[in-house]
């Protein structure tokens, strides 16, 4: 692609040199030139040269007028003035026709959704773009381009395509076109009015976004100075309950190690009234059994 560019680039400056010394007949001859040539879609340097703009007063005023459509207008607008403008070629036809379906993926609206994702949880903020590709119907072509078949406009399309004058896909199950990107047309100085309107309206859409984003990132520098204190709170109150329970076991231990001698007696001497409870406990066991042996001897 990039090759073909450049070959076109240098196509279009040629013509342009000759146009600056050719006149009359040998300028209109030249504009045809321009009109079938491959890859030159921009015609606005050749508009505004003097020699062309006299053609618009002079009997190839009809040639004139194709330029500034090829130039502005579409395949329609040609048609609706065929009788007065020079028959087009195949290769004519088919540039005129690339360039008008330019320009209706250009007055399709591109619908941009912006959103601020805010993860609190991990402090970090996330703007979402979403484009939605501008989507051209295969009647509203087929009427445009006044093509016979859905065969002839995927044909039309796929050679626009590989002109680099857009990029996208034919969804055939939804017959429409989706168009993700196409070149730029000319502009006519009436509409540079229309253009600066749009795009201050861009930038003020652009401020609102930056706003949002300010207030989001605001809003997650508060979060994150909460968590980093409630932090701070519950390391303090875990250091606290440490020294705490460190202290309480070196007081434990050291009671435990003021008189290990008495403590070991303790454990070892058995308690108060034990020797009493066990001596009683063998002496009924002692009765019980000679009770047992009278009953024996009477039964003899």
């Amino acid at each position: 692609m990039a090759a073909e560019g450049k070959v076109t680039g240098q196509s279009q400056e040629q013509f342009l040199l000759l146009a600056k010394a050719a006149r009359g007949a040998a300028l209109a001859s030249l504009i045809h030139q321009v009109l079938e040539a491959p890859g030159i879609y921009v015609f606005g340097e050749l508009l505004d040269m003097p020699a062309v703009r006299e053609l618009a007063d002079s009997e190839f005023s009809p040639v004139f007028r194709l330029l500034t459509i090829f130039a502005y207008g579409t395949y329609a607008d040609y048609l609706a003035e065929a009788a007065n403008l020079p028959p087009l070629t195949e290769a004519q036809k088919n540039k005129l026709r690339h360039l008008s379906v330019v320009t209706l993926a250009a007055k399709i609206k591109v619908v941009a959704l912006f959103f601020l994702e805010l993860s609190l949880h991990r402090d970090y903020l996330v703007l979402v773009t979403i484009m939605f590709p501008q989507c051209i119907p295969y009647s509203v072509l087929l009427e445009q381009l006044q093509l016979k078949n859905v065969r002839q406009l995927e044909d039309l399309v796929i050679e626009a395509v590989y002109a680099d004058v857009l990029r996208g896909s034919l969804d055939q199950r939804n017959q429409r076109l989706e168009v993700d990107y196409s070149i730029g047309r000319d502009i006519r100085r009436e509409e540079l009015s229309t253009i600066t309107r749009t795009l201050q309206e861009w930038c003020q859409g652009c401020e609102v976004v930056l706003s949002g984003i300010e207030e989001q990132v605001s809003r997650a520098n508060q979060h994150k100075e909460q968590q980093l204190a409630l932090k701070q709170q519950i390391e303090s109150e875990v250091a606290n309950l440490k020294k705490t329970i460190k202290v309480t076991t070196a007081a434990a231990a050291a009671a435990t190690s003021q008189d290990p001698e008495q403590h070991l007696t303790e454990l070892r001497e058995p308690a108060p009234g034990t020797n009493q409870r066990q001596a009683s406990k063998k002496t009924s066991k002692t009765k019980g059994l000679r009770g047992s042996a009278k009953i024996w001897s009477k039964s003899n």
